[in-house]
């Protein structure tokens, strides 16, 4: 099996001097699924917003073995789809086909070829029939699943989700964690719902003051950190 993410010694200081990461090291299989845990402020969302060059400090960080840098954006975030906590700040065309074809054709396909991708992508989550609506017309639900359907029609091989969860009800994320549970793609998921997080996962890393204090089943962080 072959390693999709590695991390090697990644530091990261914001413009006000605010040190979100110190000597970060990270690793993960192809098709596996990491929790990412930790209190608000601990660096998570700073760390998974490296993986696809949002962000960029130093050290070292490997997609399928292609170093982030600035000539490789348009490679790694063909690789890595990352799922916005709230979905409206990811979806902002008129209707939700253009949304879903908006990556493909950011990366050259033609507008029937992006289409082609978004419509299968929409029917891989369920939202077929939704295609031609606009994306505000859509529950929270709806909109987390439009937002994941524009990342499986760019074929990434990495969904990084932050808090996948935020503004769903209990079915909604029942039915999140059942379409997430059929993807092959490896998935990293940042959370505090550790009962969605325990759905798709045993295995989990603890973020604290913008480092990985600790890498292990879920259970035993859960236990060990008062989670």
């Amino acid at each position: 099996m072959s390693r999709i993410v590695e991390v090697r010694n990644l530091s990261f200081i914001y413009e006000d001097g605010t040190q979100a990461l110190s000597e970060v090291n990270f690793e993960m299989d192809e098709g596996a699924t990491v929790a990412i845990l930790g209190a608000n402020g601990s660096g998570k969302t700073t760390f998974v917003h490296h993986l696809n060059g949002i962000l960029q400090g130093s050290g070292t960080v490997m997609i399928d073995g292609l170093p982030v840098t600035e000539k490789n954006l348009r490679e790694i975030r063909k690789r890595v789809g990352l799922v916005f906590q709230d979905s409206d700040n990811q979806l902002f065309m008129p209707s939700v086909i253009e949304d879903v074809a908006f990556g493909p054709m950011a990366a050259g396909l033609s507008q029937k070829e992006a289409e082609e991708r978004a419509i299968a992508a929409l029917d891989r989550v369920g939202l077929a029939g939704k295609a031609r609506k606009a994306p505000w017309h859509l529950s929270a639900g709806e909109k987390k699943r439009a937002a994941i359907a524009g990342i499986l029609a760019t074929d990434a091989r990495l969904l990084v989700l932050d808090e996948p969860t935020t503004f769903l009800d209990p079915p909604g994320r029942r039915a999140l964690a059942a379409l997430l549970g059929t993807l092959p793609q490896a998935k990293i998921l940042v959370a505090n719902d550790m009962d969605f997080a325990r759905s798709l996962t045993h295995d989990a890393v603890f973020f604290d003051n913008g480092t990985i204090v600790a890498r292990s089943p879920i259970d035993v962080i859960a236990e060990r950190f008062g989670w």
